[in-house]
């Protein structure tokens, strides 16, 4: 295995297969900000331009995946702008608009925008312990990161609507059932079988493979920006309102939200 680079807390290396592993290390719960995305979209478009990489496997160094915001128990949330004024969400289309397969291995909690990184993948290599939420109605809010587009994708209109509407938690096992997750393995396999599938993958024609994804995928990153768009109008007026900061403040003290259509 070699360092490829270091972009923030996303450590990169690849190995003599042709598989890249890139690593969050924000233990234990890997939280989810416009830094983390930025540094993913930079490594991965890197990763793009080397012929040392035909597919990529996304890993997180502790407890959980990506276990969301980290919204310290108020309604204010971490900017969503860089410095020079390009949006969360600008760099998560640029994400979606990588070339080279990638394949998550999801050992822990996949919630909110995590849930939304974990879509990113063409595959999701599970442990029973993974949890996969998007709990944005549980916070007054609406989904974000494409979810929009991905989530009815995977699991189909009527269960994406049932995951929206209720926010509810969903194990390994029932991930595995709806198609959330295409292997589940012991969660001390979760990484090796993620490269394992990487490896099959890297060992195709790897213009073929790149040729078959864009096909596959279709015009997904144009519709990344068009679900980001209205996405990202629906969570700022929901921002202000009173529902939302019940949310946040009943998921910081571990009580049911008493939402007031406020």
């Amino acid at each position: 295995m070699t360092e490829f680079g270091v972009y923030g807390d996303l450590h990169v290396s690849i190995d003599d297969g042709h598989v890249a592993t890139a690593e969050i290390r924000r233990p234990p719960n890997n939280f989810f900000d416009i830094g983390l995305i930025d540094s993913l979209a930079s490594a991965f478009t890197d990763l793009d331009n080397d012929d040392r990489c035909r597919a990529i496997v996304l890993c997180s160094e502790g407890k959980n995946f990506c276990a969301g915001a980290n919204f310290g128990g108020s309604g204010d949330r971490q900017s969503s702008n860089t410095a020079d004024g390009r949006h969360l969400y600008d760099e998560a289309v640029r994400l979606f608009s990588t070339k080279t397969p990638v394949v998550a291995a999801v050992q822990g909690a996949a919630i909110g925008g995590g849930f939304g990184l974990a879509l990113m993948p063409d595959f999701r290599v599970a442990a029973p312990e993974a949890r996969f939420a998007a709990n944005f109605a549980r916070l007054g809010f609406h989904q974000g990161f494409g979810l929009s587009e991905t989530l009815p994708r995977i699991v189909g209109q009527q269960k994406a609507l049932d995951l929206f509407y209720t926010g509810r938690r969903v194990k390994g096992d029932e991930a595995l059932a709806i198609g959330l997750a295409d292997q589940l393995v012991p969660l001390d396999e979760v990484r090796d079988a993620a490269h394992t599938l990487a490896r099959e993958i890297a060992i195709s024609a790897p213009l073929a493979v790149v040729s078959i994804r864009q096909t596959m995928r279709g015009d997904l990153p144009a519709k990344i920006r068009a679900a980001t768009d209205r996405e990202k109008a629906e969570q700022e007026w929901l921002q202000t309102t009173n529902d939302w900061k019940e949310g946040v403040k009943a998921m910081a003290e571990r009580r049911e939200p008493n939402f007031s259509g406020t």
